[in-house]
Order: structure tokens, then C-alpha cells, then sequence
């Protein structure tokens, strides 16, 4: 249970403050609703909500189980998003060839298929990464409303990269549906 003290005011502000950086972040996504980063908006934003939910109970009986549970997946989320941005970077060769997607983030606007690192094992190794964080922050003080949520934003993170595949298929052609067959979407030998 959280402890008191956050008023609702403090984390409706807070929310609205994180929720216009997702908005500025997502503006171009936002207009293109079939998009990856329009279901990746909505994943943010449940994530956003869940952990304004659960924060006071970030440090609250360190050692209780779902505490034991909450760490190492905040921990792990890390890997994934670390590793995948640097390979996207040092990989993909972002270009303004991809201009005729403004939705995409700049790293996102790779004109070569990256398969090595960390996109060897799993294909979206960063939407990996929010899926472990929104299951880290829901086990700080699993409940009910943070169940709701972090399911929610687990089904908007599958279809960001169902809608993500469409986007690859579409531009790196039969080569990135080979690179589907020989990786899962989210978790090595699993998912």
C-alpha cells in the first residue's frame, strides 16, 4: 500500500508536466494514428500514470517480495534501452532518407537493417525495455489499479511493435520478415 503524502494535486500536476513532454515528443506520431509511435504515445502515458500511482511506495519495506521482484526488472529495463539505442546509432545509419516518416525519432530513422547486438536476439529490444519497467514500477505496490495499467500499457507496447513491424516490412522489404523468423519480438527464446 503507498504510503501518504503526495496530494492529488502534486501528481495530476506531475502528470501534466510528463504527459506535455510525451505530447512534444509524440506531436508528428500523433498525426499518423496507425503509427508506432501513436500506440507508443499511449504506452508512455500509461506508464507515466503508473508510476505517479506507485511512486511513494518506491523505497517503502525494501525486502518485501514484490520490492524483491520490482528491482531487478527497473534494473534489467536498462539493458535493453541502452543497448538498443547504441546499436541503432552505431548500425543503422540514420539518414534523411527516411524524411517520408516525421513521425520517427531521429535514431529511429535508420536506412539500414540492424541485426547485430542486441537486435540478434529480439527485434525491439527498446519496447522490450518499457515492458519491464511498467511490470518494475507496477510490483512496487502491485495492486489492482496498477494491474489495470501496466496491462493496458503491455497491450499498447504490443501493438507499437506490431505497427513497427508493418513500418520495417515496408521499408527493408523480405529482408526484415527473414529477420523476423529468426528473432523474437521482446524476450530471448520467449516472446
Amino acid at each position: 500500500m503507498p504510503a501518504m503524502g503526495m496530494s492529488e494535486a502534486i501528481r495530476a500536476i506531475c502528470f501534466a508536466a510528463g504527459s506535455a513532454g510525451i505530447v512534444y515528443l509524440s506531436r508528428a506520431s500523433l498525426l499518423r494514428p496507425r503509427s508506432h509511435g501513436f500506440y507508443r504515445f499511449f504506452a508512455w502515458e500509461l506508464i507515466l500514470g503508473l508510476f505517479l500511482l506507485n511512486v511513494e511506495a518506491w523505497f517503502v519495506d525494501p525486502f518485501a517480495p514484490h520490492q524483491l521482484v520490482a528491482w531487478p526488472l527497473l534494473v534489467i529495463s536498462l539493458i535493453p534501452l541502452v543497448l538498443g539505442v547504441h546499436a541503432l546509432r552505431a548500425h543503422g545509419r540514420p539518414a534523411d532518407r527516411r524524411e517520408s516518416a516525421p513521425e520517427l525519432l531521429a535514431f529511429e530513422k535508420t536506412t539500414a537493417l540492424v541485426t547485430t547486438g542486441i537486435y540478434r536476439y529480439v527485434r525491439h529490444p527498446l519496447y522490450s525495455s518499457l515492458l519491464f519497467l511498467a511490470w518494475g514500477i507496477f510490483f512496487k505496490s502491485p495492486g489492482w489499479a496498477g494491474a489495470i495499467l501496466a496491462l493496458a500499457a503491455t497491450a499498447c507496447l504490443f501493438a507499437t511493435a506490431l505497427a513497427d513491424e508493418v513500418e520495417c516490412l515496408h521499408f527493408f522489404g523480405p529482408r526484415y520478415l527473414e529477420y523476423m523468423r529468426s528473432t523474437k519480438r521482446f524476450v530471448p527464446l520467449l516472446i
